[in-house]
């Protein structure tokens, strides 16, 4: 098979080395041809764009790399698209966590009234590029990172193009679990069930080698003798994970420990804070044109692992690997008979070159269901608000999220919205 072309938008992200570093690692898996880097931050992008180039040379890696300030002059002829865009940067994000605070609200980037305020910012731009891709080659991959995944995904199927979502929190559960029992990560497989964010592990299999068939259920025997650590990872009570039998989504802390979450983060300051200070320092190292490998920095910035969830999965899909099993967001078509048909939802599926076959799920607990059921409503008319506009659509999407559902509290929250976003949406 001829070498693969790849473009990456927002390609100047300071998480574009964590996929450069995966790509050069695993180029006999992925064998990339030509990567173009997107972005219209020309500063940004040209220190990506080097620190590109140097991990490549370091690792032997001979694709050609380039860059472009649109899309139109990036995507011609691409094979696949990684979406990893951000509108309005990290100053909307830090807007996104701290305005809903004012209101005892949850502030978190993906989850609750920023996250609308996300989807409302990026929906619209992403269906525009996705469009400006299917003009350039109807038959390319569209790999969605951005958040919030499971609405931007949604968008994307809806919209007739060929996409797929993926998030980390999966392959971050497989290595963890697999570093536990000490084993090779391809023999752990997962029952994971919900959507983007909002998942649940009700089972962990330890195949008796990678690829196989068969194996263990291993789950009860890791809450027994590694539950101090996994509750540590979450943030949650070890109580709380015995009880449910289950492993939760970090996410699922801002649903099961709400106001305890709303005032850690009016005492220590939101995670966009942090993260804002990891990126300029990044950056600067970016800068250092000794500078060949990822720093270890990047660690803390987040987005662990996201290059081997994307080299297996894109390998996968145009066919220089054999098919495989993943965990992807994708259209549920009945594989959750409780939910729409078109709502996207995130569980493992047969992965080839013919494309995306979720696997049939086991029934899914009335605890799980409910809150799954809930939030899909909540991302339904989240995606309506997206795509048409208008205040009472917004206020809507805010009444129906289990985090706000009050009219007092929706409607505050709906004005501090459009006052923080107004120059992002175009009807405002």
């Amino acid at each position: 098979m001829p070498a693969l072309k790849l473009a990456i938008v927002g390609g100047g992200s300071t998480y574009t080395p964590e996929l450069i570093d995966g790509f050069a690692r695993l180029r006999d898996t992925l064998p990339i041809g030509e990567l173009v880097l997107v972005d219209p931050d020309s500063e940004r992008l040209e220190l990506v764009e080097g620190l590109t180039r140097r991990i490549f040379a370091k690792q032997g890696h001979n694709a050609r790399v380039s860059t472009a300030a649109t899309i139109a002059d990036g995507a011609q002829d691409v094979d696949a698209v990684l979406l990893q865009l951000r509108v309005g940067g990290q100053a909307a994000r830090a807007q996104d966590e701290s305005w809903p605070l004012e209101c005892g609200c949850i502030g978190q980037e993906t989850t609750g009234a920023g996250g609308l305020a996300k989807a409302l910012r990026t929906v619209p731009v992403v269906l525009d590029i996705a469009e400006q891709v299917r003009r350039a080659n109807p038959d390319a991959w569209i790999v969605d990172f951005t958040n919030p995944v499971g609405i931007v995904t949604r968008a994307l199927l809806a919209g007739g193009h060929k996409a797929v979502g993926l998030c980390n929190v999966a392959i971050g559960f497989q290595r963890k679990f697999a570093g536990h029992l000490g084993v090779d990560p391809e023999r752990i497989r997962l029952d994971h069930v919900g959507l983007n964010h909002l998942t649940w592990e009700r089972g962990v299999t330890l195949l008796d080698h990678p690829g196989a068939e068969t194996g263990r259920e291993v789950l009860p025997e890791l809450l027994t003798d590694f539950g101090d650590a996994i509750a540590g990872d979450l943030g949650m009570p070890l109580s709380l994970i015995r009880h449910l039998g289950v492993v939760p989504s970090y996410y699922l802390r801002y649903f099961y420990q709400h106001d305890v979450m709303v005032e850690e983060l009016l005492a220590k300051g939101t995670r966009a804070e942090e993260v804002a200070a990891i990126e300029r320092r990044l950056l600067t190292m970016y800068a250092d044109p000794t500078l060949d490998t990822k720093p270890e920095l990047l660690e803390k910035r987040g987005g662990a692992y996201y290059s081997e969830a994307a080299v297996q999965l894109l390998a996968a899909l145009l066919g220089t690997a054999g098919g495989s099993v993943q965990v992807v967001n994708t259209r549920n078509d009945g594989i959750l008979p409780f939910l729409p048909e078109d709502a996207v939802i995130e569980v493992p599926a047969c992965v080839d070159a013919a494309g995306l076959h979720p696997l049939p799920q086991r029934p899914v607990e009335p605890l799980y269901r409910g809150l799954i059921a809930h939030v899909t409503t909540y991302e339904q008319l989240a995606l309506d608000a997206a795509l048409h506009g208008g205040r009472d659509r917004v206020f809507d999407a805010l009444l129906a999220h289990p985090l706000v559902s009050q009219v007092e509290l929706a409607d505050e929250l709906t004005d501090l919205l459009l006052a923080h976003n107004h120059e992002h949406l175009s009807w405002a």
